[in-house]
């Protein structure tokens, strides 16, 4: 079983004040950490059990700058068996249609059976990225999946949908899957790991190194035009009840009652 995971290197604004950069069109990112998107952790442990159970190889691949290599060695050190980090700035990384683009011409070419990524990247919430890349690659695939099971020739998954409902399936091999959290528990990587991973394989590559037209990925390429950023205005609208429990729980059912709640 060969795999391809694709992992993202995003801010912890948790815990850090969002302030923007004078252009209004990017965030000042001094302040911030970084770290692996949540969950692409959950893709990658999910792409490692797959081989400790089926044998095989896992890849991982990233788009990023020389700092994310850390968050892709931490990868490795879990179980991954090398890497592949791409950083060209004549990509436009505001479109998840020309990431997926990109991220399908590191792939296309090699041997695969699964792709894995996560559901949804947790700085801008994009949700397209693993089926547009399935689409980029002509190949099955299945989103928000919250298990997986290899069978032969393909995989039986189970995949979260709206109002809490499940949908099972089957999806022919090869296939792109974006995985849920919670799908398993992420392990942390051990201090032989660590060290092991050091030594593992990780390939630097631009555009043209993987074949792909830096025009059909540039910002004059895509669809998406990035206007401004703007942090909204925080406004409070509760109000506080005065009085004693029987006030308060009468005022309380007229304003559910005039509110339609009741």
């Amino acid at each position: 079983m060969k795999t391809f995971v694709c992992i993202k290197y995003v801010p912890d604004t948790s815990e850090a004040e969002v302030k923007l950069n004078p252009d209004g069109l990017t965030v000042d990112d001094s302040r911030f950490s970084f770290d692996i998107n949540d969950a692409d952790n959950y893709a990658v442990e999910e792409s490692v059990q797959i081989k400790e159970a089926q044998g095989g190889e896992v890849t991982v691949l990233s788009i990023g700058p020389k700092k994310s290599e850390v968050m892709i060695r931490m990868a490795l050190a879990k179980g991954c068996d090398k890497a592949m980090r791409v950083e060209d700035e004549r990509m436009y990384g505001h479109d998840p249609l020309m990431v997926a683009k990109v991220l399908a011409g590191a792939i296309k070419g090699q041997e695969f059976d699964l792709v894995l990524t996560g559901c949804m990247a947790s700085d801008d919430w994009h949700m397209s990225t693993g089926v547009a890349l399935a689409e980029e690659l002509g190949v099955n695939h299945a989103s928000m999946v919250n298990k997986v099971e290899v069978l032969d020739g393909k995989v039986k998954v189970n995949r979260e949908l709206e109002g809490g409902l499940l949908e099972s399936v089957e999806v022919e091999l090869p296939a792109v899957l974006t995985i849920q959290t919670g799908i398993n528990e992420p392990r942390y990587a051990p201090i032989k790991g660590i060290r092991m991973a050091q030594k593992k394989e990780l390939n630097v590559v631009s555009l043209d190194d993987i074949g792909v037209d830096p025009a059909a990925v540039g910002a004059d390429a895509s669809g998406i035009e990035l206007e401004k950023l703007y942090i909204p205005e925080v406004v409070s609208t509760a109000e506080y009840l005065e009085g004693e429990p029987e006030e308060k729980a009468e005022k309380l059912a007229t304003i559910l009652h005039k509110g339609g709640l009741l």
